[in-house]
């Protein structure tokens, strides 16, 4: 994007508990701008002393949804801002934010061939945006999802994600590396190049691949990607710290 993103006071018109630990805020924008699926936006809070704290949340809405935005955060214990927005933000509430920022990790109808999104705890966040575009702009290619997260309870967006599955044909897989419900029948390890290898099975010769979770998963999906024979410049990756996988 050229030019200079500036700042605006966006307002807090919802709020959703995913997970535990997680929220969604729904944000009015008086200056919206159609994003792409896998930018972010900056939030910035400012303290009545004049101290700040910044930082940068996915988008998890489709553009389609004009006027607003949603942004899932995941609490960060000692974090400076992301308590606040799960804890304490209430509908009504407004702050700073700044965006749609990042022309790397993204994705729209425009990409030709499949896709292969790989997500560690929050890292579903902007493959969410994706795949909601995906069923919004009534793409048909095909599409896979492997989430790995620690426990059942601990999958954002689970519902959805299984209308997705049921009504856009998406390919979902989850792997639970902690604890598993009864009766589970799905993965329960880490993910490896065996797991790669299944889940992107049949997803034909043109596949594109978006990995987002934290730094040690995305490193260790990457290289099982490229050793299971997708070229490295067809595999983009957005890291972050720690987090539930």
């Amino acid at each position: 994007m050229k030019g200079t993103i500036e700042w605006q006071i966006a307002t807090v018109t919802a709020l959703r508990d995913e997970t535990s630990e997680v929220k969604t805020l729904t944000l009015s924008l008086p200056n919206w701008t159609a994003h792409r699926p896998g930018q972010h936006y900056d939030v910035r809070l400012t303290a009545t002393d004049g101290y700040s704290a910044q930082r940068s949340y996915s988008v998890a809405s489709e553009p389609e949804r004009t006027g607003e935005i949603d942004l899932t955060v995941e609490r960060i214990g000692d974090g400076e801002v992301s308590p606040y927005l799960d804890d304490t933000v209430v509908v009504g509430d407004r702050f700073e934010v700044r965006g749609p920022i990042g022309g790397y990790f993204v994705w729209d109808r425009s990409i030709d061939g499949s896709l292969l999104l790989v997500a560690g705890g929050s890292g579903v966040v902007p493959l969410m945006a994706m795949l909601r575009h995906r069923a919004s702009a009534g793409v048909g290619t095909p599409a896979a999802l492997l989430y790995s997260a620690r426990t059942y309870d601990q999958i954002i967006y689970g519902a959805e994600l299984d209308m997705l599955r049921r009504s856009d044909g998406l390919r979902l897989t989850y792997t639970l590396t902690r604890a598993q419900p009864p009766g589970w029948k799905g993965y329960a390890r880490r993910i490896d190049d065996a797991m790669l290898r299944e889940v992107s099975a049949n997803l034909g010769g043109e596949v594109l691949a978006y990995v987002c979770g934290p730094t040690a998963l995305v490193e260790v999906v990457a290289d099982g990607l490229e050793r299971i024979g997708l070229p490295a410049e067809r595999i983009r990756t957005e890291r972050f710290g720690p987090s539930g996988t």
